[in-house]
């Protein structure tokens, strides 16, 4: 499954490093796929988005990967792609940006065509360039942000409220960012998506799973807080929450967490691993047993 990470560092911008495809997969776990794709967003200075992202394609492609990348930004988000839908090209690749905002999905949404039809509607077809339904979903939130005014939280309920109601479904974990605030989304219970409240002591060691590392000196210095996701917890940190089902949350700029669980209680079409064709249902394989702990 796709590995997300997300960090809202509040007013100011931290620096943060982060290496990626940090404990590559072993030629002897057959069951085990290689990453398709990586990618990293942030925001500058003058809160445009900056991405590094490419796909995965040969040996030389993961050593790129897995060189460290160095950023400054109030908000970042991270992804690990496992292919689901789309070909290995940087165009699939996540995060994706539409209106100045960045979005990294893990999960699978069918139906596509009925997808595309309603995104025709909304007059937003042409944000997709791909070939992903990550993406897809993406155009079906920024189509009810424009419409609405700008009200992401109702824009994010809005369309996956479509989605729970009208396409197959197998999950739609996201984390949707702007140079100001984040978004979080878990639904439903298919994949654990787990949120951090970190206080100014918490992150001395750095923070690391099998798949994503992230070390920031300002708060390893113990001065600043941060609010974290991620698809599996980084560190033994106790205050580490599973979201619920449904549940999304909106981390602002002075870092106060809102939650709200404005989606149905389950989809109407849900989707199971046997419903999936063999290359979906391989990127969705649950997590590993445990997570590692803080970077050395």
């Amino acid at each position: 499954m796709c590995r997300l990470f997300g960090m809202h560092a509040g007013h100011v911008p931290v620096t943060a490093t982060f290496w990626l495809l940090t404990a590559p997969d072993s030629l002897a776990q057959q069951s085990r796929r290689e990453a398709d794709g990586f990618g990293i967003g942030a925001y500058d200075a003058e809160g445009r988005p900056v991405i590094e992202k490419a796909p995965i394609a040969a040996y030389e492609d993961k050593a790129f990967a897995a060189e460290a990348r160095d950023l400054a930004s109030i908000t970042f988000i991270a992804h690990v792609r496992y292919a689901s839908t789309g070909g290995n090209l940087k165009v699939n690749t996540h995060p994706f940006e539409q209106d100045n905002r960045l979005l990294a999905h893990n999960g699978v949404v069918q139906d596509l065509d009925r997808l595309d039809a309603r995104l025709r509607q909304l007059g937003v077809m042409d944000l997709v360039k791909g070939e992903t339904d990550s993406e897809r979903v993406f155009a079906l939130i920024t189509a009810e942000i424009r419409s609405n005014g700008g009200d992401v939280e109702a824009a994010i309920a809005s369309a996956l409220g479509w989605v729970a109601e009208n396409l197959r479904l197998f999950a739609v974990n996201i984390l949707l960012a702007n140079a100001t605030d984040i978004w979080a989304v878990r639904y439903p219970d298919t994949h654990p998506l787990y949120v951090l409240e970190l206080s100014g002591q918490d992150m001395r060691g750095g923070m690391q799973t099998h798949r994503i590392s992230v070390r920031s000196e300002e708060l390893a210095a113990g001065q600043r807080p941060a609010v974290l996701f991620a698809t599996e917890k980084m560190d033994d940190n106790p205050g580490w929450r599973l979201m619920d089902s449904g549940e999304v949350l909106h981390v602002d700029s002075s870092l106060a967490v809102h939650s709200s669980r404005p989606l149905p209680a389950a989809p109407r079409y849900p989707l199971t691993l046997e419903d999936l064709d063999e290359r979906a249902a391989a990127s969705q394989k649950p997590l590993h047993a445990g997570a590692a702990g803080p970077t050395a």
